[in-house]
């Protein structure tokens, strides 16, 4: 679990900087878009199976820079494929493991319903603001893994840094006033000499 908090948090750091250069991808049906493709989606799957998460923390990340999709069509794609994936998992754990149908039932209908919510709400936000939002989602998620699976104190620390990293940020976005620029300015001019 601390490795797939670590692999969380370098995806969240990746779509937090977006693609760069699009233009030096690979087109869509060339073998090496294709391999690099099934590559991440048999690592994904493998994870997930492994820890029991991380489809859609890791999958919407890959379709989305290595695929090159928009936010709204990686979630898409992404929640297709988690769908067939659970339903390969259920028919593995249906012979072998108690399964609680009451509790399957109530919490299929809840995410069904933020499902449908969700996906009404994709349309109000800009493709990039999606992007950045499940980044620092995706830091606060590994902040509560790391939390459960270390010490509290180590998920606390790593949640109060993504809350000043992400106030820095949206201040440097929306305010002239920038704290990253006057210590780059500054490191800049130490350098200079």
């Amino acid at each position: 679990m601390i490795g797939f908090a670590a692999v969380m948090v370098a995806a969240a750091i990746a779509m937090l900087r977006g693609r760069k250069d699009t233009h030096s991808a690979p087109e869509r049906g060339q073998l090496p878009w294709l391999t690099m493709i099934a590559l991440t989606g048999v690592a994904v799957g493998a994870l997930s199976g492994l820890v029991g998460a991380g489809g859609g923390f890791l999958l919407v990340p890959a379709l989305a820079l290595l695929g090159g999709l928009e936010m709204p069509a990686a979630v898409g794609t992404s929640l297709v494929v988690i769908a067939m994936q659970s339903f390969a998992g259920l028919a593995g754990h249906l012979a072998h493991e108690h399964i609680d149908w009451p509790l399957a039932a109530m919490v299929t209908a809840a995410t069904v319903i933020g499902a449908v919510i969700g996906g009404r709400l994709t349309a109000v936000f800009k493709p990039d603001a999606l992007r950045i939002a499940f980044g620092w989602v995706m830091l606060v998620m590994a902040a509560v893994v790391l939390a459960q699976e270390t010490a509290p104190a180590v998920g606390i620390a790593m949640a109060a840094g993504t809350v000043v990293a992400a106030v820095t940020y949206l201040t440097c976005r929306r305010t002239t006033h920038c704290p990253l620029r006057s210590v780059t300015g500054r490191a800049r001019a130490i350098a200079r000499g």
